[in-house]
């Protein structure tokens, strides 16, 4: 990294006699990728500030709003507005769409998919594009957040970054996280929330050695913000009393509702996917006609427009009844499952914040109408807020920590990690995805975290194959083929027909076992006939049949319906590259592989 640069530097450090020990510290790996890490967070901090602001501008414009341009805290709107807004938000994405889909044929690729397939690499244009297509939605009103915008970009951001300076694939990786948590950190004032975002989504694991970047990068994007105006809400809850042993169940059977919340959230937008495509319209007008539906149900309240920053501060600090709770969860699902499923970009991050302070409020008057004492319904809320986002975002700790700095309150710290954890589990027993691992389930890719597969996926069999084998007629004899395959040659022979198709595989030792008579075919000794391996099979899949088949080795043809042979793989070899690839990508996430 910066080569030319450092050796201007050891040069000035030789010169002027400078300690080893000082030459040393310079020259580490760790302190340039740091400081690098620290560009990114600023560039994620501005970032933030412009979508936001952009956003909120642009809310004040559309809605003739005479407030900072918050929709969703305000008691009413136009109702022609609240309608025609969104729809005309989602025929100019609908019309940017077709544009888009004229010039470019790829998709964008996310932080996660790109940390897990593609080293880090993302592309800073098309992120644009998709922070553009973001700002469009939300500042149109479509019920979803800016955070997916906003964390696209300063990731695309970092990536470019690492690119530019020539750093190592694990070092882009971080890069990555450290844009995206960046983002997050500087959207909600929260560097630690921010910084295990990175871990937990972004770049897939924890590490020591990871820590200085992503924690430097996350501080860096919020005093970039702070100096910019900043852009985060705070919420403050009245005193209460820590949570007792005594409220630990209602706290558990928080959770799972939560989790159940989030499910039939994830559920709904799949089934707003498959009804918006039966609809008889041209692709570009189904988000005009999301829109209008989601704002025909803003009508009951404005709340459900945009991601609901000040609808969460209204619900926690004056309240709402069961019914109007109720009303607007529903709605609210509704209405960000209809945006998402007609076109409308943006994610749930903050959408999931405010489900769960609902979902929160309405379990707690239950349990109040039921006589279980212990938990207010303000309580409640809160710890709703972190259940329903991490059964949706699946994050744990980052909204852990983000409900406790955005709130300053420790007093529900076991109470918000407790009904995280639960969540999550029920998710993952009755899911088994979050929102965006489920995304990449419905486009037919494999990935649940942004760990690193790629090099997996790079062990392909045509790649691992032995091209050079023996190779024999299958209607040769036992005899001849003593003559011809010594003991010492090797362990098995390749049989096949005249045009080399495969006809199975003989062992060297079957042939010279004195049970077999030497007039006999060798096709008689055959094994593995109908087991074959593909060359685009990936590694762990080879593994798998060589599993089924209880074989040593097994012929790689060229396809099912030629079964023409191209090469040979053994299971010993497949294993050791496999194990080899593993170890690597291990070594990657513990930080050990990176030199210094």
């Amino acid at each position: 990294m910066a080569s030319g640069f450092r050796r201007i530097v050891d040069w000035f450090q030789h010169v002027m006699h400078v300690p080893y020990y000082v030459r040393a510290l310079v020259r580490s790996n760790e302190i340039w990728l740091t400081v690098l890490a620290a560009g990114v967070g600023i560039l994620a901090g501005l970032s933030v500030w412009v979508m936001t602001r952009s956003t909120l501008y642009a809310h004040r414009v559309l809605y003739a709003l005479h407030n900072d341009g918050r929709l969703s805290g305000l008691t009413s709107l136009s109702p022609w507005r609240t309608v025609l807004m969104p729809s005309l938000g989602g025929l100019v994405l609908g019309v940017f769409g077709v544009m888009l889909a004229r010039r470019f044929s790829h998709r964008p690729v996310d932080p996660i998919e790109a940390n897990a397939l593609r080293g880090g690499r993302m592309s800073v244009r098309d992120s644009a594009i998709v922070a553009f297509q973001t700002f469009l939605s939300n500042g149109s009103g479509a019920s979803l957040g800016l955070e997916a915008g906003f964390t696209q970009i300063a990731a695309a951001l970092g990536s470019r970054c690492g690119r530019l300076f020539r750093v190592r694939r694990a070092d882009l990786r971080i890069l990555v996280g450290c844009g995206a948590g960046g983002a997050i950190g500087a959207a909600f004032n929260a560097p630690i929330a921010g910084a295990f975002y990175a871990f937990e989504l972004v770049i897939g694991t924890y590490s020591l050695v990871n820590l200085a970047p992503v924690a430097v990068a996350t501080i860096a994007a919020v005093g970039t913000a702070h100096f910019l105006g900043g852009v985060s809400t705070t919420l403050t809850l009245l005193p209460h009393a820590p949570l007792t042993l005594h409220e630990t169940m209602p706290v558990l059977v928080l959770g799972v509702f939560c989790g159940l919340v989030g499910i039939a959230t994830m559920r709904g937008v799949t089934l707003a996917e498959t009804l918006f495509r039966l609809v008889p319209l041209p692709v570009w007008l189904r988000p005009a006609l999301g829109g209008v539906v989601v704002g025909v149900l803003a009508l009951y309240s404005p709340s459900i427009l945009s991601a609901g920053h000040s609808a969460v501060i209204k619900v926690l600090e004056e309240g709402l009844q069961p019914l109007p709770l109720l009303l607007l969860l529903v709605l609210k699902v509704t209405a960000s499952s209809i945006s998402i499923g007609s076109g409308f970009r943006g994610g749930l991050f903050f959408a999931s914040l405010y489900l769960g302070v609902l979902a929160g409020s309405l379990y707690g008057f239950g349990i109040a109408a039921l006589g279980v004492g212990g938990l207010s319904v303000a309580s409640c809320a809160v710890l709703g807020m972190s259940a329903t986002a991490v059964a949706i975002i699946g994050v744990p700790m980052t909204m852990t920590c983000l409900i406790l700095e955005m709130t300053a309150d420790l007093s529900l710290a076991s109470g918000v990690l407790l009904a995280s954890v639960l969540s999550m589990l029920t998710v993952r027993r009755l899911f088994g995805y979050s929102f965006a691992t489920w995304r990449f389930h419905q486009r037919g890719e494999s990935i649940r975290s942004a760990i690193d597969v790629s090099w997996l996926r790079a062990l392909t069999v045509g790649r691992l194959m032995q091209r050079e084998f023996p190779c024999r007629p299958a209607d040769m004899t036992v005899g001849e083929a003593r003559q011809c395959c010594p003991l010492g040659m090797g362990p098995l022979v390749v049989l096949t027909d005249g045009v080399r198709r495969y006809r199975g595989i003989v062992l060297v030792s079957e042939i010279h076992s004195p049970d077999h008579p030497p007039e006999r075919l060798l096709e008689a000794l055959a094994l593995h006939r109908e087991i074959m391996l593909l060359p685009g099979m990936a590694c762990e899949e080879a593994v798998h049949f060589f599993e089924r088949a209880e074989a040593d080795a097994l012929v790689v043809v060229e396809n099912d319906s030629t079964c023409r042979i191209v090469g040979l793989l053994s299971e010993k070899y497949v294993l050791r590259r496999y194990a080899e690839a593993l170890d690597r990508t291990r070594r990657e996430l513990a930080g050990e592989a990176r030199r210094v």
